[in-house]
């Protein structure tokens, strides 16, 4: 395997004023085994990030390294790369035996070696009593596991896959997610994967790059991303429901300060204090997670900031709800709790939300929403 290093990359298309800038100024490194997922939106520079690398597209700034070889200017075929499509791709008049054998042949690999390849490939994909059937007479599942298996069969210095899992239903979805962590586990392959699914980003990366409008705007762990947000887009894009965001209002003074959301105000303690720069005051956003988010009847005690809801929506999922909620000033509020809790509350109840200040993220008000607030301890740095 190896590591990929992408510095400074652009991709432009077109030219003078029809031009569309695409990829913008991306650094990224991926570490010899480690498997990186870029996620985004559609329209990020996520897919032609991974064309970059795989050579279908030329950069139109920047250097691309893989195994610290400069690949610039390298076909893609020399790369020593594998592309997992979002269609499956597969030959319609091979069988899976020789969908997966074909890229040896072509590399002129020993018959005997390439029929041993095919049986441990398709073992580790549990498709050996598939190896006889042509792409029409498989599911769809069963077509991507070949069209993995294609790729794996190779054992190519890099692994490069886009959205591959975005064609299945939501069981097989998951079941495909649980099978490419474990491939990579027994590989050790280095891999970059796009999507714009969270869930299958934070379930399968090392480390994600999430980006918008061509550019990383944070490239750490999951739970980091999770927990400890850069600014207002990861925190709304990173997580499932998303961080509730909310106006506030931040005054400083020699007791510490306090914290205003319509008619309430709610006192900073020491520990929220000390997470904060000291010239930061005003207009702030503020951000909760569902599960940070505690929903009753009457009013909580003095220990939790408090403010009142009115509830639109009540989704239930069996063992969890998920409430939606608005503020007094419209703003929306989620909450997640265990089912058993919201039995005795109905759409467009009002109620109390609490939660604990130290549990909150805030971030400026501008456009950029950088966080203002350090992580907490044992999470790590947020990067501005």
């Amino acid at each position: 395997m190896a590591e990929v290093t992408l510095h400074g990359v652009s991709k432009v298309f077109g030219r003078g004023r029809s031009s569309v800038t695409a990829v913008e100024g991306v650094d990224l490194d991926v570490s010899d085994g480690e498997f990186v997922v870029l996620l985004g939106p559609s329209g990020c520079g996520k897919t032609t990030t991974l064309r970059m690398i795989a050579g279908l597209e030329t950069p139109t700034g920047g250097s691309i390294s893989i195994g610290g070889r400069v690949v610039n200017d390298v076909p893609p075929k020399d790369r020593d790369v594998a592309l997992v499509f979002q269609s499956f791709a597969l030959y319609p008049h091979m069988t899976v035996a020789g969908n997966l054998g074909f890229g040896l042949k072509m590399r002129r690999t020993p018959k005997a070696e390439i029929a041993d390849r095919v049986a441990e490939t398709a073992a580790m994909l549990e498709i050996e009593d598939l190896l006889d059937r042509r792409p029409d007479e498989l599911s769809g599942g069963q077509q991507q596991r070949v069209a993995l298996g294609r790729a794996i069969i190779r054992r190519p210095a890099v692994y490069l896959f886009d959205e591959p899992l975005a064609n299945l239903d939501t069981p097989l979805r998951v079941q495909m997610r649980r099978n490419i962590r474990r491939m990579h586990r027994e590989l050790g392959m280095t891999a970059v994967y796009v999507t714009h699914d969270q869930q299958e980003a934070m379930s399968l990366a090392d480390r994600v790059a999430v980006m918008r409008s061509g550019r990383i705007e944070q490239y750490d762990r999951p739970q980091t991303l999770y927990e400890a947000p850069a600014n207002r887009f990861v925190a709304g894009f990173v997580g499932s429901p998303p961080m509730s965001l909310i106006a506030v209002d931040l005054t400083r003074d020699g007791n510490g300060g306090s914290m205003r959301c319509g008619d309430e105000r709610w006192a900073l303690s020491e520990t929220v204090c000390d997470r904060l720069p000291p010239d930061v005051a005003g207009p702030l956003v503020m951000g909760l997670r569902p599960e940070q988010v505690r929903l009753s009847s009457q009013r909580d005690g003095a220990d939790r900031a408090t403010v009142a809801v009115t509830i639109d929506v009540i989704e239930r999922f069996g063992d969890r709800c998920d409430v939606h909620g608005r503020l007094s000033g419209g703003e929306s509020l989620i909450a997640t709790m265990a089912a058993s809790q919201f039995e005795h509350l109905e759409e467009g109840a009002r109620v109390w939300a609490s939660f604990d200040m130290t549990d909150v993220a805030l971030f400026e008000t501008d456009k950029s929403g950088r966080s203002v607030m350090s992580a907490r301890v044992g999470v790590g740095s947020r990067v501005s």
